[in-house]
């Protein structure tokens, strides 16, 4: 007989899920109750409120999607483009590709801007490919490319797509209430995230929103949208502010308990001081890796502070190391993947985890690890790297 499963408990600190926190469970066991029971409705309008707060939009089609991150870019690509259409598709990692996959999967032509894994998108190449590009429907780049660990210039970008007539598709799954995001002010027309990074929720939504702009384009199709669940002009009879809400799908009632309660748990912190918080927990993190001896692939001004790709020498074992560290220490980090695979891993400070206890804690085990594998990787000056930034703030 097959027993029930208990997962042991791991401290999450790859490149997402991260470690949900301990208010969101709670929420995941809150007694389930129907998709139309006016209670949830009013629950659905509270998560739309809190995520128009999260992205900093006023965007009315600004919703949870009932999937995960990848169903989100799914949902913005195939909502907004047509077969013949033209995007202008920055690729600086994996989910540049992805994107590429989402373009030629619609039908539509991309437009290649390619730049070096570990290198943010270049602002001159987008801007040559936008000139040679004049009938470009769309410019598509991920904020925070979670392969490498990089940022790229989200206004900068959407400024020079605005000025080229093109909409603007970002990735921001794994920025989304880690690092500074206004989806309003830098004139962003459609954005998708995911539940299991910053926001520190379980895995399997991704909230999305889209311009006034974006949102006519989708109105005003020639085509069907060629996903009957992901089409929007079906999911707002759901999801839209009409009194009466149209049966689409069977929602994810307690899976969108747990996002309610982590935006609320956004909210209460403030989205600038969690921003802070990353930014000071990567600052002494960063600190105790180079006291390891260890460095970063990005340049410091483009790096991530909730997702580092760190790079260690050829000697070390890259999946010996991620495997005591699990099995030793119940830690989890990343591998690395694409081009960067078996030279890098990715750390995560997302969300919940994002800590004092947790980069003292990582950096401890990392630095035992290291010296049992035989590199000069003292764990006692690592943390004092990383406690005299705590100190002095």
């Amino acid at each position: 007989m097959t027993n029930s499963f208990h997962p042991p408990v791991r401290t999450l600190m790859g490149p997402g899920p991260s470690d949900v926190n301990p208010r969101v469970l709670e929420a995941l066991s809150r007694p389930t109750i129907g998709h139309l029971d006016p209670a949830f409705i009013q629950m659905m309008d509270e998560t739309k409120e809190l995520l128009q707060y999260a992205f900093q939009t006023d965007n009315k089609l600004t919703l949870p999607v009932s999937a995960p991150g990848s169903a989100g870019m799914e949902t913005v690509f195939t909502n907004l483009l047509e077969p013949g259409d033209k995007v202008i598709v920055c690729q600086n990692g994996v989910f540049g590709s992805r994107m590429k996959e989402n373009v030629e999967r619609c039908s539509a032509e991309a437009i290649m801007v390619e730049d070096q894994w570990g290198c943010t998108v270049s602002v001159e190449k987008v801007e040559k490919a936008l000139t040679e590009n004049p009938d470009a429907k769309a410019l598509a780049f991920v904020h925070a490319e979670t392969s490498t660990g990089v940022r790229s210039d989200v206004k900068v970008l959407c400024e020079l797509a605005a000025k080229n007539d093109c909409l603007s598709i970002v990735d921001a799954v794994t920025s989304l209430g880690g690092i500074e995001l206004k989806v309003d002010d830098w004139g962003i027309d459609a954005i998708y995230s995911g539940t299991q990074k910053c926001l520190s929720c379980v895995p399997g939504l991704s909230p999305v929103s889209f311009s006034e702009r974006a949102a006519k384009v989708i109105q005003n199709r020639k085509t069907k949208v060629q996903s009957w669940f992901l089409d929007l002009n079906l999911v707002m009879g759901y999801w839209g502010s009409d009194a009466k809400r149209s049966y689409h799908h069977t929602a994810p009632v307690n899976s969108l308990y747990a996002l309610h309660e982590s935006l609320v748990i956004l909210q209460e912190e403030g989205l600038e001081n969690a921003w802070d918080r990353h930014a000071l927990n990567y600052q002494a993190f960063a600190a105790g890796i180079e006291a390891l001896g260890l460095s970063f692939v990005v340049e410091e001004d483009y790096r991530l502070p909730q997702l580092n790709a760190v790079s260690f020498p050829d000697s070390i074992d890259d999946a010996s190391v991620r495997s005591a560290l699990l099995n030793d220490y119940s830690l989890e980090i990343g591998a690395g993947l694409g081009a960067l695979a078996g030279s890098v891993w990715r750390i995560g400070l997302m969300g919940f985890a994002s800590n004092r206890k947790n980069v003292l804690f990582c950096l401890s085990a990392l630095g035992n690890v290291l010296t049992d594998s035989g590199m000069d990787a003292s764990s006692a000056r690592a943390t004092a790297a990383a406690k005299s930034v705590y100190s002095s703030q």
